[in-house]
């Protein structure tokens, strides 16, 4: 018999995600949504595909999917974001594991698009996140932003995709940059690091170097070194809010 599957996703406003996404794990045993006070249709949508909803402030990122996790009904977890979908072959993958399970935790490869286009280079390539995980051996981490799973026992691979439609527009960039950086700086705040201004323009043209040059961003095209550009850009925003934080 498979284990059951408890399918996590945490929302603030995501009417323009959450059907897609939600209809690519309708085969799941359990739907959990945890919602941090969208004011949009996103617990409407969600209601229409019967999930289990919790509403809560906002943690940050760690510590609002730990809770997600905590409240499933089942061990076996997978965390997706809502502009993430499940392909029909990672759906098919996910079913053998769990009626057979040779690790604790999966990494799942992830296709990711900009401004509608895949990416197929600038570091996103090489992008597995742990997203299938059996809770009695971990969780996520209290980070609140670039959050992980931290789990004891082996963990492996899958090679079917998840497809992340993140980024639509120049505009949710930029809007979520200035959330990430606000975020990373507060972090880094609390660590006791500290940040200067040429210190946080030297770490955004690495970032520009590594994405566009090491890991071939150029190859992607006019699309590529926007992306490549703004993740720069957003580097050394958050390196600058450190700076003013500690000013």
């Amino acid at each position: 018999m498979a284990n059951l599957l408890s399918v996590t996703i945490i929302t603030l406003n995501e009417e323009k995600n959450i059907e897609r996404c939600l209809k690519s794990v309708l085969w799941a045993d359990e739907i959990l949504i945890v919602d941090s006070g969208s004011t949009d249709k996103t617990l409407e949508i969600c209601k229409k595909y019967n999930c289990k909803i919790i509403q809560t402030e906002w943690l940050g990122f760690g510590p609002t999917k730990k809770l997600a996790v905590k409240f499933a009904a089942h061990d076996w977890i997978l965390c997706i974001d809502a502009d993430e979908q499940v392909t029909e072959e990672l759906k098919q993958r996910i079913g053998q594991i769990l009626a057979n399970p040779q690790a604790v935790g999966y990494r799942i490869k992830r296709k990711s698009f900009y401004l509608g286009k895949m990416i197929n280079h600038c570091g996103w390539d090489r992008d597995f996140p742990l997203e299938l995980f059996n809770r009695q051996f971990g969780n996520f981490n209290d980070k609140l932003v670039h959050e992980f799973v931290v789990l004891s026992g082996e963990v492996k691979k899958i090679k079917q995709p998840l497809l992340h439609y993140t980024y639509p527009s120049i505009a949710s960039h930029i809007k979520k940059m200035d959330k990430y950086s606000q975020l990373g700086a507060e972090s880094a705040a609390q660590k006791g690091k500290s940040a200067t201004i040429s210190g946080a323009i030297i770490r955004g043209i690495i970032k520009f170097i590594k994405m566009y040059f090491l890991q071939l961003g150029f190859l992607d095209g006019k699309i590529g070194f926007v992306l490549c550009y703004n993740s720069a850009f957003g580097t050394y925003l958050k390196y600058l809010k450190l700076w003013e934080k500690n000013r």
